[in-house]
């Protein structure tokens, strides 16, 4: 590099430079600045990298930018790894590094996507060690292209950034420029960027309750300004007059009155400091981390982050770029205001569908008036943490100020359902945008979320909570979504049951994966009137709007599912005349079951056979459907997956419009047609994992917090895979790694964990569920047995269905059920767990030996003849002398069990109410502690985390006590330090202990 080209880049004579020769077509380093911005004040050159640390011209801040070559090979690319460890042990300071890693952190930053490389995890790896951050990316996913004919792409080039470079740099995003000649896009990092319009006050009136809200509003207004709006003054005012007292105290001993002022403002301190902490909290939106274990430092970077989300510096709206401030602010609201506004034209009319109604008793429960039980429990059940609506006010403050107000409410909620309506005022909602990835930059990328008042929102939860009482006498079996009993993984076992029969009937099918497009949104209102009214009468004047749902409405899920049950209506007519196939369940029965579709809210999956006539009749039902409802297919984003050697795919996509997948794919999160052994199941949930347990998270939590953030992040990412596929030991000890260093921060000694598995809850579900359809598919393909309560054992190929594995979970679960007797028409006498939790046959081997009718039920072993009823029991021979106590100890055991008239049932034997629980369970078989550790007795819910959790460091001998100060040098008197006699550690003497 020379001093001309360097200087031809501009600036002039303000321009300074420092560069790192290319090794011939390979490497070459150049970064540049502006003196009039900042200084060099030193620098650092490596084989693959070139580091400057810089001096701000205008606020003195020194920090470090490092530029990067990354090498192909991966014995290279150590050094590499090498040199910016080198770079971080030499400076502390803020840093930012930036260019052609040449290395990919995660699947989805290549086109060919495969599973999770060493080489990424090696990445991930060094990005957590150095407390680095990986800004999203706007403008495009991936930053290279090559291969032949550019079919390769991939996200090579990047910044990454420490966390307090970011607390500098406020508002930074890296964003990819076109690319005019390389085959590397240019990426910028800079900052600034539109923020959303001012916020407004939180709290204005409403209906009755507009004189108490609004004389709150304006006092609440005072104190914000005079006092809250201080508070880092208030505190630090609060710690000098503490360190005030205690200048004094070290002078003087302290009178009385002055002994309660510095208790007084110690007090003042600690409540400051806990307000500062709360604020950040709520800023932040981290919900599953509570304030009072000084997390405040992670809440202030939290909150930073969701600030610099919130800029939306340009956006692209149906093909158009918008970067001025102005058009970007009317572009957004008008493209909202167009979606949210009802099309005019023709509509389908629905007036010919079957759909289930309700009965006339189901729908008057839907009409009584409110109680304030009713109202109170719905209130309660809400999440008081949320982001408020216009009004201002979370539903925390209307939690906590319930008795001073529930008689306005309870007033309003009365009048509501006597005249059926509300203030149109209550309605008014905040529309906020959220980005559904990393790098949003196109309108269609960002989720409207709602943002209600706190009464409508209550008012609609009252209404939810009536309406999903009976909706699943209305929604068919098909649909899994807020439905009572329903769970999202009854849908992605059927759906892997039914591909797994396909491909081992060797038969060809045809998987559609449908994507409704902006769902909530579009849905008519005439459309969901016009349903109610075919299933309940309701009352006039609810619904003013016309189009939409909107997406953080209590009602909103519920109304969807309603809407959705006209296309399923429309779908099983299909199937019954013969013009959709579905996929047919056949065991060894007779029967057979078949599934055509499955819905998960808008989440839609249709199963056919690889017919082109199919797929048209499929299109004009999707069409039909949409001119009715308003609902319409994203083809751009729906796909046809053929099961088996489909000739003319192509031709078949092009019919229905969309695209081709292939299996394995992925439906609601979980692996579809996938082998489930193959441990590239799991790289997705291994991905996620590593990105919110993030190195340079743990910095700013506490010990308490990094604990909780763990248990947050295996509820929902690992636990939901194990709930349906066992989770190879490969895989849980690399999760398992993560969670250790994120706590301890590397270097800890592996913990072992115990094979879990959350798949007993199937075998538990199988036998106290009714007649849910997966159980039907279930006992459809695999044949039952035990009069109904359990399913055959699966034999041939494992496929890619997931039953076969759970069976092998059947019988430890049995020895851990038992039988509660009603009927006794569906309990084996002699074999089944139901009197005292054993068998029979195995408390009295020789009487059941002797049994006459060993398979014989409890009810055939019941005379109702014998006065009042009695036990029957036969043997094949009369009994000798000394068998006789046998039967008389059997007698005395059976006297306190007779048949009733309810049905039978099962009991989880150690659950709590007979209930199965996967916590309990995994307790059986967890190994018992030796030492008998105090578990229950360290992490009480009303014990703050951090003191829970140094309680439990200090039992496993983890704390600094003196003993182990001792051992590592430490000169101390070998004397309890509670009590002062000489017995050493305070944990073997009495006195301390108690």
């Amino acid at each position: 590099m020379t001093e001309g080209v360097a200087r031809s880049l501009g600036s002039g004579r303000f321009l300074d430079w420092r560069a790192l020769d290319a090794d011939g077509a390979a490497g070459g380093l150049l970064i540049c600045w502006d003196k009039r911005s900042m200084e060099v004040v030193d620098w650092e050159e490596g084989q693959y990298s070139l580091s400057c640390r810089f001096k701000n011209v205008e606020d003195g801040a020194v920090w470090v930018f490092t530029g990067v070559y990354g090498p192909f090979t991966k014995e290279a690319r150590e050094g590499l790894w090498e040199e910016l460890g080198a770079v971080r042990g030499i400076w502390e300071e803020p840093w930012c590094l930036g260019g052609d890693f040449n290395s990919t952190l995660y699947q989805g930053e290549r086109s060919r996507q495969g599973r999770i490389t060493s080489n990424m995890r090696r990445f991930a790896h060094i990005i957590e060690e150095l407390g680095l951050v990986d800004l999203p990316l706007q403008g495009g996913v991936f930053t290279w292209s090559g291969g032949l004919n550019n079919q390769s792409w991939a996200r090579l080039d990047r910044f990454l950034v420490t966390p307090s470079w970011l607390d500098n740099f406020s508002g930074v995003i890296q964003r990819r420029l076109p690319r005019p000649v390389s085959d590397h896009f240019p990426i910028l990092l800079e900052g600034g960027g539109l923020r959303r319009g001012p916020s407004p006050f939180r709290g204005t009136a409403s209906y009755r309750l507009a004189a108490k809200t609004k004389e709150l509003k304006q006092k609440l207004k005072v104190w914000n300004r005079e006092v809250f709006g201080h508070l880092e003054d208030n505190k630090r005012a609060a710690l000098q007059q503490v360190d005030y007292w205690d200048g004094v105290e070290s002078e003087r001993s302290l009178s009385l009155e002055e002994t309660e002022l510095k208790k007084e403002a110690k007090e003042s301190y600690q409540k400051w400091v806990m307000l500062e902490e709360s604020h950040w909290r709520q800023l932040s939106r981290e919900v599953w981390l509570k304030e009072g274990d000084k997390n405040t430092g992670f809440f202030h970077r939290m909150a930073n982050a969701h600030r610099n989300n919130n800029t939306v510096d340009r956006v692209k709206i149906d093909g158009v770029w918008l970067e001025e401030d102005q058009e970007v602010r009317e572009g957004i609201a008008n493209a909202f205001h167009q979606r949210l506004s009802e099309d005019v034209g023709w509509k389908a009319d629905i007036e010919g569908i079957q759909l289930n109604r309700i009965s006339q008793q189901e729908a008057k429960s839907l009409e009584i008036p409110f109680s304030e039980n009713e109202i109170h429990s719905a209130l309660m059940e809400m999440s008081g943490d949320k982001a408020p609506g216009p009004d201002g006010f979370t539903m925390a403050f209307w939690q906590s100020s319930w008795e001073f107000v529930k008689e306005e409410i309870l007033e309003m909620f009365k009048e509501f359902h006597e005249q059926g309506s509300f203030l149109k005022s209550l309605n008014n909602t905040f529309l906020v945008l959220i980005p559904k990835k990393g790098g949003a930059d196109d309108l269609g990328d960002f989720r409207p979320i709602s943002l209600l008042g706190g009464l409508y929102k209550l008012m609609a939860k009252v209404l939810a909570n009536r309406l999903k009482r009976v909706l699943n006498k209305v929604v068919a079996p098909t649909q899994n979504a807020f439905v009572m009993g329903r769970q999202i993984l009854d849908a992605s076992l059927i759906a892997n049951e039914v591909i797994d029969s396909w491909q081992k009937r060797k038969e060809k099918g045809l998987i559609c994966k449908l994507d409704i497009e902006k769902a909530y949104d579009s849905i008519n209102w005439k459309f969901l009137l016009k349903l109610f009214t075919k299933w309940v009468l309701v009352q006039a004047g609810f619904f003013p709007s016309s189009k939409g749902l909107r997406q953080g409405d209590p009602l909103s899920p519920y109304l969807f599912v309603l809407g959705m049950e006209v296309l399923d209506a429309l779908i099983r007519r299909a199937v019954a005349g013969g013009y959709l196939s579905g996929c047919s369940i056949k065991g060894d029965r007779r029967h057979t079951l078949k599934i055509s579709h499955l819905f998960f809210a808008d989440d839609t999956i249709v199963f056919c056979e690889a017919n082109k006539e199919h797929l048209t009749y499929l299109s004009w039902i999707l069409l039909w459907f949409e001119a009715a409802s308003g609902l319409r297919i994203n083809l751009d984003k729906s796909e046809i997956i053929p099961v088996g050697e489909v000739e003319e795919i192509e031709a078949m996509a092009v019919e229905l419009g969309c695209r081709v997948g292939s299996l394995p794919s992925h439906y609601l999160g979980l692996p579809l047609g996938a082998p489930h052994k193959a441990s590239s199941v799991w790289d997705g949930v291994e991905e996620k994992v590593r990105r919110r347990l993030a190195r340079w998270k743990r910095q700013y939590i506490s010990k308490g917090g990094r604990i909780t953030l763990i248990r947050s992040v295996l509820a929902s990412m690992p636990i939901y895979h194990m709930s349906l596929f066992r989770m190879p030991k490969a895989v849980a000890r690399r999760l398992d790694k993560v969670q250790r260093d994120f706590l301890w921060g590397g270097g800890s000694e592996e913990a072992g964990a115990p094979e879990q598995s959350s798949t007993w809850k199937w075998v538990w579900r199988l036998a106290i569920d009714r007649d849910d359809l997966w159980k039907q598919v279930i006992i459809e393909k695999y044949g039952q047995e035990r009069h109904g309560w359990r399913a055959k054992k699966a034999i041939g190929t494992i496929g890619v269905g997931v039953w076969k594995e759970i069976w092998k979970e059947s019988a430890w679960c049995w020895d851990n059920m038992g039988f509660i007797v009603g009927k006794g028409n569906k309990i084996n006498f002699w074999t089944d767990a139901w009197c005292e939790d054993t068998r029979l046959s195995q408390r009295f081997p020789h009487l059941y030996d002797m049994a006459a009718h060993r398979d014989a039920t409890v009810e055939e072993m019941w005379d109702q003849n014998f006065g009042q009823g009695g036990w029957n029991l036969r043997f094949l021979r009369d009994f000798n002398d000394w068998e006789l106590e046998m039967i008389g100890n059997l007698l005395h055991v059976l006297r306190s069990y007779k048949p009733s008239m309810e049905e039978d049932s099962v009991r989880w034997k150690g659950g709590r109410n007979g209930k199965f629980r996967v916590k309990e369970a995994y307790r059986v078989v967890s190994r018992p502690n030796d030492i008998g550790f105090p578990s229950r007795s360290i992490w009480v819910d009303s014990v703050p985390t951090k003191v829970a959790f140094y309680a439990w460091e200090a039992t496993w001998g983890r704390v600094l006590t003196l003993d182990r100060l001792q051992k590592r040098g430490w000169q101390f008197p070998n004397c309890c330090f509670l009590c002062g006699c000489a017995v050493g550690f305070s944990r073997n003497c009495k006195g301390g202990v108690n």
